[in-house]
């Protein structure tokens, strides 16, 4: 074989080569890019979740460690404690407390930012400002707002004649006052998310309303909503299943961080919280890990509800500005 056909040779395996390397990389090279989140999801996520069903079917202690296999008896336990009950209505009545006024403040507030207003920057960062303080300042500010003896909100409601109002010592009041430092918080930022998804709606959409004589309350109905169903969707989804893991709020409503006398505002999270590590009971990690794969289940019949009723109202909204 002469040295100009080795040559040539070389150069086709060399071509031969490449191409195959190009179409590796058309083929690998997507996955690769989206292979980060999907390893931290897969250690910060799905194993945590996975470890805590393990740790739920066994009579694990802080001290001992793995104990006896246990199998439903934890969730059983569980299901079986009043206490358990109390905090399940606790977090489904600080949720619908906060999360619904939530969203519909945080539309009306995306709904002005959208106008043409003078520092249009200034406002839309405004609103960022209480979702970047430090949630225990918030709980301690709040919680001497409500105080019961002294608090700001009784001395504003004596001053009309109103009787005090036992924001610590009853059961709606707390809720209500914990609702309200949830609300101060996320307000702001479910706004900004309404908003961006508010700027991308064609503007032509808003101008063929004015020609028919629509007026803006018409257009935020009929052209609006029905168009944010996606985002709507997801804040509904989000404020779900963040309102039912709330922790800080009610944990820092009071300077014991037991959930009050009575239980009045003790969630979910601060019930798996005390069965894990609270003084009285706790380190009983296998029913605090039971107790976790309750709140995820439930979480995610509730969310489903949520979608379901969600799709239902956007689709027979835009039908109806049809």
């Amino acid at each position: 074989m002469t040295t100009q056909s080795l040559a040539e040779d070389r150069e086709i395996r060399r071509i031969t080569f490449s191409h195959k390397l190009n179409r590796w990389d058309v083929k690998v090279s997507p996955y690769l890019y989206i292979s980060p989140f999907f390893i931290l999801f897969i250690l910060t996520g799905l194993f945590p979740l996975l470890y805590t069903a393990y740790v739920s079917v066994y009579d694990w202690h802080i001290i001992g460690g793995q104990g006896d296999f246990a199998g439903a008896g934890n969730f059983q336990w569980v299901l079986a404690q009043d206490k358990f009950w109390v905090a399940l209505r606790n977090s489904f009545s600080i949720f619908l407390i906060s999360a619904i006024p939530q969203v519909i403040l945080a539309l009306i507030i995306a709904a002005i930012l959208d106008q043409n207003l003078r520092a249009k920057t200034f406002w839309r960062m405004g609103v960022l400002v209480p979702y970047v303080v430090a949630p225990v300042a918030v709980a301690l500010i709040f919680s001497n707002m409500f105080g019961d003896q002294y608090g700001l909100v009784n001395n504003a409601l004596g001053r009309i004649g109103v009787d005090p109002v036992g924001w610590h010592s009853q059961v709606v009041p707390s809720h209500f006052a914990i609702a309200t430092m949830v609300n101060f918080r996320w307000t702001g930022y479910n706004a900004l998310i309404f908003l961006a998804a508010m700027q991308a709606v064609p503007r032509d959409y808003y101008e063929a309303a004015m020609l028919d004589g629509a007026g803006r309350i018409r257009q935020f109905f009929s052209i609006t909503i029905p168009s944010l169903r996606p985002t709507l969707i997801f804040v509904i989804i989000t404020s779900t299943i963040g309102g039912l893991q709330i922790f800080d709020e009610p944990r820092m409503y009071d300077t014991t961080g037991a959930g009050g006398a009575s239980s009045q505002w003790l969630t979910i999270t601060m019930y798996i919280y005390n069965l894990g590590f609270g003084p009285a009971g706790g380190g009983q990690f296998g029913r605090a890990a039971a107790a976790a794969w309750l709140l995820f289940l439930i979480i995610i019949v509730v969310g489903l509800i949520n979608l379901a009723a969600t799709r239902t109202i956007a689709t027979s909204g835009s039908r109806s500005s049809k």
